[in-house]
């Protein structure tokens, strides 16, 4: 009997968080964290739930703009060396947005591995927007060359890291953002001191910073006083802005 072939793995987006839009004016992409290197498929409900939740609150915040959030879903779980499958998936990822909604900005948002995979993926041309939380980065090698950072030129980048965070170091986020910054002065970073990887301790906190974000890098909505100080400010002081305890409560716009 004929041995049947192996099945080529694809990535897909998953259906549109919140109601389904008749026009669609902006697109989030939700990159959920990974692993470094694994060839198993990801497990659909642990690796996108918390994505999930920011995505449902970026969906309710931008109903009235016209914003699709899809969660995108992996071929495989770990990013595993040079194939960076991770990054190519968000790569699919923002054509297929494109595809199926033409000429509309597109924000990359992830988490972790994720976040990793937002920042790479980021030169596509569709993306004009990228907030990675939390977002893992490999460590410095000398015999390898370091994480790129011309790609992000011309997008409008947020990274948020927690200053315990055991996961994810977050001094490789901010050696990142010091690079990309001499280059693109849309470039910003908060530090959430004394959390962790989760950033749970500011869950609030950090999902109204994405909300600011988002809204004003998709839609042009002013962004709130503290990202705009972020984004004027010079390095040192625009990369380690300190995301205050209640942020989001009295924002206006």
């Amino acid at each position: 009997m004929a041995q049947q072939a192996t099945p080529v793995r694809r990535a897909r987006l998953g259906r549109t968080l919140g109601p389904e839009r008749t026009a669609v004016s902006g697109v989030v992409l939700l990159l959920p964290g990974g692993d470094e290197v694994s060839g198993r498929r990801p497990s659909p409900l642990r690796a996108t739930g918390s994505v999930r939740v920011l995505g449902r609150r970026l969906a309710r915040a931008g109903r009235d703009e016209g914003l699709a959030t899809h969660v995108v879903h992996y071929r495989y779980r770990g990013w595993n060396g040079s194939e960076a499958h991770l990054a190519r998936d968000a790569e699919w990822a923002a054509d297929e947005a494109v595809r199926r909604y033409g000429d509309v900005p597109v924000c990359l948002a992830g988490t972790g591995m994720g976040g990793r995979a937002a920042l790479r993926a980021a030169g596509h041309e569709a993306v004009s927007s990228v907030l990675a939380i939390a977002p893992w980065l490999p460590e410095d090698d000398m015999a390898a060359p370091p994480e790129p950072v011309k790609q992000l030129a011309g997008r409008q980048v947020l990274i948020v890291h927690g200053t315990n965070d055991e996961r994810s170091d977050p001094e490789l986020s901010f050696r990142l953002a010091a690079r990309a910054k001499k280059a693109n002065r849309a470039v910003c970073r908060f530090e959430v001191h004394s959390d962790g990887h989760g950033l749970r301790q500011y869950r609030e906190e950090v999902a109204a910073l994405a909300e600011d974000f988002v809204m004003g890098a998709l839609f042009g909505q002013s962004f709130s006083r503290p990202v705009e100080d972020a984004l004027a400010a010079p390095p040192p002081l625009g990369l380690r802005m300190p995301l205050a305890a209640g942020f989001g409560k009295s924002l206006r716009r």
